[in-house]
């Protein structure tokens, strides 16, 4: 049986270890990301409504608005919220799960 250095056989097992751990780090990092851009966008879909409401205040009505290219927010989210069967189906198989 050949002879087995131990301080060796650490350091290789440290560089295995080192690299999964930067592997999750990066996925950390990326979920991080996303939880902070989906902060924003919500930030800024207040915002929009509140200024909807404001220019319709204003005195703009919601046809002219609409003929401006500036349909209510809360009709366009439900359009883009939408999800398609291949989104339903990640969630509901048991690995998205965990």
């Amino acid at each position: 049986m050949a002879n087995l250095d131990i301080e060796q056989t650490r350091n290789q097992a440290r560089a295995l270890l080192d690299s999964r751990i930067e592997s999750v780090t990066e996925l950390v990092r990326t979920r991080q990301r996303i939880t902070d851009l989906k902060e924003q966008l919500a930030a800024a879909e207040r915002d929009d409504k509140r200024a909807y409401v404001k220019a319709t205040r204003d005195g703009w009505s919601t046809d002219e608005l609409k003929k401006l290219g500036l349909e209510p927010a809360a009709a366009k989210r439900r359009r883009s919220t939408t999800r398609s069967p291949e989104a339903a189906h990640e969630t509901a198989t048991p690995e998205a799960q965990q």
